[in-house]
């Protein structure tokens, strides 16, 4: 991707003067919805060279910025009704993709978040162990393939509920099977348990950012159904470790890596 040269402005709505060292990041208004909510509940956004709408999910590009609530219908608004140009008062050319590009840059970013958290040594795999990991207690969050059973995630999550009771870790199922092989670098993961640590907050944030986008929140932990006797739950596990088929959630071997670039 080209450098931007970006002109320098101030942000709609951004007072000029920065907050000082531990004080709260000032709100800024959504561009859509006119409601005044923190950063790291928005997207900011910057214009191009070429008068391109540019997503600054880091918020460090340069330039007069608006910001859009952490929304794909709400940027999908955005998009439709031309307030780009509105907000930045200037010719504003926003995609038409440009919703499904912000989910794949969040997706990206919960993939590396995910890797991180793995070479830390915060990450458990396979039926078995992710529920031994939730009987210790050292749970920070679960994940799961967006493409495994509903089945084995409600299992999973009926397991979490019951050790923890109302403070339950955060449960996100964002990622595709695949990208969370390729996270991982091993094949047909299904489930996986964070492990608490440095490395789990970087993940934490960023999937809380990728599920509010879409507007999948965390899912709650469910009570109810049976649970997977020890044999059932040890077949899951070994066929979760074989990489040379699929596992119990008819999930196909990877054929290659998953690209992170956008």
């Amino acid at each position: 991707m080209k450098a931007l040269a970006l002109e320098t402005k101030q942000d709609l709505c951004e007072p000029a003067a920065a907050p000082l060292a531990g004080a709260t990041a000032p709100e800024r208004t959504c561009l859509v919805t006119r409601q005044h909510r923190a950063p790291d509940e928005l997207i900011r956004f910057v214009l191009g060279p070429d008068h391109a709408v540019v997503p600054d999910l880091k918020r460090k590009l340069p330039g007069r910025g608006v910001w859009v609530g952490l929304s794909k219908a709400l940027v999908a608004q955005a998009v439709k009704k031309q307030l780009f140009a509105r907000g930045l008062r200037d010719k504003a050319i926003a995609a038409a993709d440009l919703p499904d590009l912000i989910e794949t840059l969040l997706r990206r970013d919960a993939a590396q978040g995910l890797a991180l958290a793995n070479k830390a040594g915060l990450i458990t795999t396979g039926f078995a162990k992710v529920e031994a990991a939730i009987a210790s207690g050292k749970v920070a969050a679960l994940i799961h393939a967006r493409d495994g059973a509903a089945d084995g995630k409600r299992k999973m999550r009926q397991a979490l509920r019951r050790r923890f009771g109302e403070n339950t870790p955060p449960d996100f199922d964002i990622l595709a099977g695949e990208e969370m092989d390729s996270a991982l670098g091993r094949g047909n993961v299904v489930h996986a348990a964070l492990g608490p640590g440095a490395a789990a907050k970087v993940f934490l944030a960023s999937a809380r950012r990728l599920a509010l986008y879409r507007g999948d929140g965390e899912t709650a932990a469910s009570d109810g159904g049976p649970d997977l006797t020890l044999n059932e739950a040890l077949e899951q596990d070994r066929a979760a470790d074989d990489a040379n088929g699929p596992d119990s959630n008819k999930r196909n071997k990877p054929t290659g890596d998953i690209s992170w670039d956008a």
